[in-house]
């Protein structure tokens, strides 16, 4: 009898807990515009009194300026609202962020292991895919004014197939603090190294290739 309750309360667990897991706690009051220099740490940032807001916490022009997509190898550059840049954003529980990509630059594979993602395509024609847990590829090419969902957490990507001209697009993360994961950075230039015969055992690669991987990203 006892071990029956003990598997009823697990499964009863197990039921409600998807439920109780959100990205972000909600916000427990119209708005808690981020006090950036209070000395406090906390999960987020503390709220500035209300009495002191005023329209210009709630507004950016962060993303109004193209990023450098020359700074990296792939050829992109992202730009975040944060709260420095927007304290009104504190506890929405959502990101914005420019993506600017050059002729036939890449977002590599990566995840928000916080965040869902829609992405606008403004400028430019955008391939955009990601890969489910089944390992069922799902893509599609954008062009200005379409839309697309990536899940949060799984492995996604964003290449601009135009030869000749840049890309622009607009995302918007449903956290205010998404986190971004590249698959081939996490994999060959962590700090510290993952073993070598790990990775030649799981991409069924030579020692060489591990080697030649991890300089061209930079490791």
């Amino acid at each position: 009898m006892k071990m029956c309750r003990l598997f009823l309360q697990l499964f009863l667990g197990l039921i409600l807990l998807p439920g109780l897991a959100k990205p972000d706690p909600d916000p427990l009051q119209d708005y808690c515009i981020a006090d950036t220099k209070s000395p406090l740490y906390l999960n987020g940032a503390p709220c500035l009194n209300p009495t002191l807001a005023h329209s210009s916490h709630f507004t950016t022009s962060a993303l109004a300026k193209p990023g450098d997509t020359k700074a990296n190898q792939f050829g992109f550059s992202v730009t975040l609202t944060t709260l420095a840049n927007l304290p009104g954003i504190n506890t929405m529980g959502l990101t914005m962020a420019r993506v600017d990509i050059a002729a036939n630059g890449l977002v590599p594979p990566h995840s928000h292991p916080r965040a869902s993602e829609v992405t606008i395509c403004l400028q430019g024609v955008i391939l955009v895919g990601f890969v489910d847990t089944s390992n069922r590829l799902f893509t599609q090419k954008l062009e200005p004014g379409d839309s697309f969902v990536f899940p949060r957490g799984l492995i996604h990507f964003l290449y601009n197939m135009e030869p000749k001209k840049p890309a622009l697009a607009i995302s918007g993360l449903s956290s205010q603090n998404p986190g971004a994961q590249i698959a081939s950075r996490a994999a060959f230039v962590s700090n510290p190294p993952i073993p070598e015969v790990v990775l030649e055992k799981a991409f069924q690669i030579s020692p060489q290739d591990v080697a030649k991987i991890r300089k061209n990203l930079g490791g």
